[in-house]
């Protein structure tokens, strides 16, 4: 797979697109039928870019729509409008797009759960292939924080936030999506290729600006700023940072807390046949009340989240630390 994003690839000309397509293809066997992404935003979207991308390689088309209610994107400080995000999904299929995902946020500011089901509704309407369905994260210095200090905007309470979820997913389910990652949702065949190597414990080279790389036991990033970068290149000098092996106990814990997020579940034969660790007899215990409570399923050789268990993931995952 290749994934071109995040940022705002869709700024780059469809040449450009093929450059970065032919380098790839210079560097590294692309399968004939890989997956290769591009982010895009909704307002700078035509047919004709999309037909451009289209002849450049690209297989599948990721937008940032984030709500269909023009005042929750206002508040977000999203350039498009629910009208130009319709626009550009109907652009995307004239041009002949037969892989579309979209993004959307679900608990912003001041929503209310009818507003968060009409806008569920709305992307369900639009027939995308694949769709991201994220809870809002607010971090200490985001200046949405601020935005909502001065405006008196509030997050519903922690329980409405658990029913926009639940109705979210009710609502996808009706619609033939299936739910297959705590956040994402697809038709049959549709699934993420790309996302899944992050949650199947897989690996990955990342390039350009903060990129992150994580291979044969190693992690590393990319300096982040584009001066530094660019000298680096100009130079031929690497520019990668924080290059270190990862201890087995960091790697099983990460293989445990992504895998967790799959529907399918931890396939707690692999787990054991790749880091020699026994789950449940290693943490049993911290995961008995979660199990006895129905948030979390032992079936077979797979451990899994209930829906219910979801919504209380990253308590239940504090278990493996």
């Amino acid at each position: 797979t290749i994934y071109v994003g995040g940022g705002t690839p869709s700024l780059l000309a469809p040449e450009e697109v093929a450059d970065l397509m032919a380098a790839c293809r210079a560097a590294f066997h692309v399968d004939t039928d890989a997956e290769i992404s591009l982010e895009m935003n909704p307002e700078s979207t035509t047919a004709f870019y999309v037909d451009a991308v289209l002849d450049a390689g690209v297989t599948r088309l990721s937008f940032g729509v984030q709500s269909f209610h023009d005042h929750e994107l206002a508040r977000l400080g999203r350039r498009h409008s629910a009208a130009q995000a319709r626009k550009a999904l109907a652009a995307a299929r004239q041009a002949g797009c037969n892989n579309l995902s979209l993004d959307l946020m679900l608990w912003l500011p001041a929503q209310t759960r009818d507003d968060c089901a009409a806008s569920v509704d709305a992307l369900v309407e639009l027939e995308p292939d694949h769709a991201s369905l994220y809870m809002l994260e607010l971090y200490p210095n985001a200046p949405l924080r601020e935005d909502m200090a001065r405006a008196g905007w509030s997050l519903a309470p922690d329980e409405d936030a658990a029913a926009m979820y639940i109705d979210t997913l009710t609502r996808t389910d009706a619609a033939g999506y299936e739910h297959y990652e705590i956040s994402n949702v697809a038709l049959a065949g549709k699934r993420c290729r790309h996302n899944l190597k992050y949650w199947q414990d897989g690996e990955w080279l990342g390039f350009g600006c903060g990129a992150h790389s994580t291979r044969e036991g190693c992690r590393w990033k990319n300096v982040a700023e584009t001066n530094r970068y660019v000298e680096a290149i100009d130079r031929g000098e690497p520019v990668f940072i924080d290059h270190r092996q990862l201890p087995g106990s960091e790697r099983l814990g990460d293989a445990l807390f992504t895998g967790l997020r799959l529907v399918d579940g931890l396939d707690l034969d692999v787990i054991k046949r790749r880091y020699g660790a026994d789950v449940l007899t290693s943490y049993g215990p911290a995961l008995s009340p979660f199990l006895e409570a129905g948030l979390l399923v032992h079936r077979a050789d797979r451990l899994k989240l209930t829906r219910e268990g979801m919504l209380v993931a990253n308590e239940i995952m504090g278990a493996f630390v």
